[in-house]
């Protein structure tokens, strides 16, 4: 255990506070059992290492961070650490990875019903449901979801420039207010068109150069190994995802045929759906639902992030499916985003947006109730013409969260 708390504290020590992800100040710390999940590079075990330098200074036993992929653990259990943990005098446990470790959920369950005084908080792939563990700890734990960089937390990131979290209203009403405001700042378009090709996750600063080859090895990581570790799933089953992750990003956006789709990978129209969601899951597609019609429809497919698409693409990078992948990632965060066959996006079944570049014209929503043009190539908007990049990471609105009440009963986050 000595180890474990040395490879801590050297952890702890590196970890700097200048720059914090969005999630940090939603979740509710308090708790005694926190999930948090998301995909390989967004940043969850960075946020745990800042909340416990933040609140647990020094070097002290009341705070311990382990990866459960750590060595130590192939001759212990992980309740075996949580025991002696807590005779040290420990107080919170935060536990990474737990995926790589089979009887996680089983063993954590264990530890939250033997030791009330530790509170545990643990992150986990973005596959990982824990429903669906030895243990369902869904009654038990708060369970959160760190997305990558939004275009609002890039700018922070990468100039310092600090922008507030705007409302769909803020937007929508004040658009030219805002758009005035960041270009007493900076020059938006650089800034945007940085973040489209290497932003989305925070390790592009280690190398922007080689950041898609490894944005592309982590996405085969995440296929290779995290994916077999949530979901019973074959070797075989792995290489026919991986290739109908290579055919979609050549589609994209794309309604998929599912019969032709079967055929070309070779596998059953069930099958295919579980890979599709498998992605999903993955966050390497974005499935967008069409407008409610009384028939259930086919979702229409994009990549899960701008940075996929020009690392897939290069040079030959369609912009059209950038500007609407962009649109889509950044509000479907905090808002129900759906199309139609008129209107590429309705957010919140209320307003409608046409995507393109700065000579896009009305004619799309002629007709149409609450329509917007949200525009790439343009500073400052005008009536219902918008700057796409203000779309940055789209703050909840209060009716947004009525209409998730009405609909769900869910709680709803707050602000990116």
């Amino acid at each position: 255990m000595k180890q474990l708390f040395t490879t801590f504290y050297q952890l702890k020590e590196r970890v700097s506070l200048d720059f914090i992800r969005y999630l940090y100040h939603e979740i509710r710390w308090n708790n005694r059992l926190i999930a948090i999940t998301g995909a390989r590079g967004t940043g969850k075990t960075t946020l745990m290492l800042q909340y416990i330098k933040e609140h647990y200074p020094g070097y002290g036993n009341e705070a311990l961070y382990v990866s459960l992929d750590n060595i130590w653990f192939t001759t212990h259990s992980l309740f075996e650490l949580a025991d002696e943990f807590q005779k040290m005098g420990g107080k919170a446990l935060f536990l990474d990875e737990v995926h790589k470790y089979p009887t996680w959920s089983r063993e954590i369950k264990n530890i939250y019903d033997s030791y009330p005084d530790i509170k545990i908080v643990f992150t986990g792939s973005s596959l990982l449901e824990i429903h669906k563990g030895e243990a369902d700890l869904s009654r038990r734990a708060v369970t959160y979801h760190l997305h990558g960089l939004s275009f609002r937390e890039f700018l922070l990131f990468e100039y310092g420039y600090k922008m507030e979290a705007l409302t769909l209203s803020d937007i929508l009403n004040r658009h030219i207010e805002m758009a005035m405001n960041v270009n007493k700042q900076l020059k938006p378009l650089v800034a945007f068109n940085e973040y489209l090709a290497y932003g989305y996750f925070p390790f592009y600063k280690e190398d922007k150069i080689l950041y898609h080859e490894k944005l592309l090895a982590t996405l085969n990581t995440i296929l290779d190994v995290d994916l077999p570790s949530t979901e019973k799933i074959d070797y075989y089953s792995i290489g026919k995802i991986k290739k109908l992750f290579a055919i979609l990003a050549g589609l994209v956006p794309y309604i998929p045929n599912i019969s032709m789709l079967s055929k070309e990978i070779e596998v059953s129209r069930i099958s295919l759906l579980n890979y599709l969601s498998y992605l999903q899951k993955a966050q390497a597609i974005l499935l967008l639902d069409k407008e409610a019609s009384g028939i259930k429809q086919l979702a229409k497919i994009y990549l899960g992030n701008t940075n996929y698409a020009y690392a897939l693409g290069g040079e030959k990078t369609d912009i059209g499916n950038v500007r609407e992948t962009f649109f889509f990632n950044q509000t479907v965060v905090k808002h129900k985003v759906t199309y139609s066959s008129q209107i590429d996006f309705t957010l919140n079944e209320t307003y409608n947006f046409e995507i393109g570049g700065k000579n896009k014209t009305q004619k799309q929503l002629a007709g149409v109730e609450n329509g917007y043009l949200a525009l790439d190539n343009i500073e400052i908007g005008f009536n219902n013409e918008i700057p796409l990049g203000l779309f940055w990471g789209v703050k909840t609105l209060f009716f947004r969260k009525v209409l998730l009440l009405h609909r769900a009963l869910a709680g709803v986050s707050l602000s990116i």
